[in-house]
């Protein structure tokens, strides 16, 4: 990975390669490597941007959690389609923004002149200069990192901040929760969510959301804080900002069931295409059931750098 004042490398044919799956598109550079089994598409673009909508609710559209009025240098981890990205280079025109995702299928044109996408792999380490960025944002990580990388991840991220500079971590746990108890091993969401996980729970650790802020703490990051959010799958909460959260989540939540599990489970568990697709349909409609108050742990966490 290189800075954006330095100079540039072409891109590597390699990472442009795709390979169709059941109708969707994947990054074969990555499925090769075991790097991310989400599709690259203009679907799963589209799916992104819904998502960073939705994300926008939940944080009443701070972009930024941690006290940094004026940041001069931000680095945005696995940017994906670059909603987070643009709307922060949007937002503080003076500050340089470098997105860094292993995909470079989904970058958006007409991206801000304080914007710099570059192509890597997060799972190798970091190249940029110690003590460089203001801020390190690392959204939705849990299946591009692998399970083995999150620490020595971490500490890259610690040691590219300047002293006093904040990393700010957000992640789902993709297991399917009830607010009221009413979901069983029996309803297809729970399903969905032991495949998801057993699918590539070998090589990812989709419930490293849980363990951001001890993962801060061991690398020595100062004023962590970490909380979960209940991220609802549809209007079903009687709190007005929960359900409008739901109500907003509801197609979103829709698109992620299939488009992160496709892969995993016809691929690597060898489910028939028929079988995933009944198992997608009937998870989607129990997540817009208002009476079983599905939702997903949401886990936001941030810390900063000793001085």
């Amino acid at each position: 990975m290189t800075s954006p004042d330095s100079q540039t490398e072409e891109l590597d044919e390699k990472y442009r390669h795709t390979i169709s799956i059941h109708g969707r598109e994947y990054q074969k550079y990555s499925i090769d490597n075991e790097i991310s089994f989400q599709p690259v598409d203009d679907d799963e673009a589209d799916r992104l941007d819904l998502q960073h909508d939705v994300f926008n609710e939940v944080f009443d559209g701070r972009l930024i959690f941690p006290p940094i009025p004026q940041p001069r240098r931000v680095l945005d981890c696995g940017h994906g389609a670059g909603s987070w990205a643009v709307e922060v280079a949007e937002q503080y025109p003076r500050c340089e923004i470098t997105g860094v995702d292993i995909s470079p299928h989904m970058n958006s044109d007409g991206v801000p002149e304080n914007l710099w996408f570059q192509v890597d792999d997060l799972n190798r380490p970091f190249t940029f200069p110690s003590n460089h960025f203001d801020l390190v944002h690392s959204r939705m990580m849990a299946a591009g990192i692998n399970r083995s990388r999150w620490p020595s991840y971490i500490r890259d991220i610690k040691r590219v901040l300047k002293p006093g500079g904040w990393v700010q971590l957000v992640e789902i746990y993709f297991n399917v929760q009830s607010d009221n108890g009413s979901l069983t091993e029996k309803h297809a969401l729970r399903k969905w969510s032991t495949q998801f996980m057993r699918s590539i729970g070998d090589v990812k650790d989709l419930r490293i959301g849980t363990r951001l802020r001890d993962l801060l703490l061991a690398a020595g990051m100062e004023e962590v804080e970490s909380r979960m959010i209940p991220l609802p799958l549809s209007a079903w909460s009687s709190e007005a900002k929960i359900r409008d959260i739901g109500a907003a989540n509801r197609e979103s939540a829709r698109q992620l069931l299939p488009a992160l599990a496709l892969y995993p489970l016809t691929q690597r568990l060898h489910m028939p295409h028929d079988q995933f697709q009944q198992l997608i349909d009937q998870a989607q409609k129990e997540a817009s059931n208002l009476s079983l108050k599905a939702y997903f742990p949401l886990y936001v966490c941030i810390g900063r750098k000793p001085l």
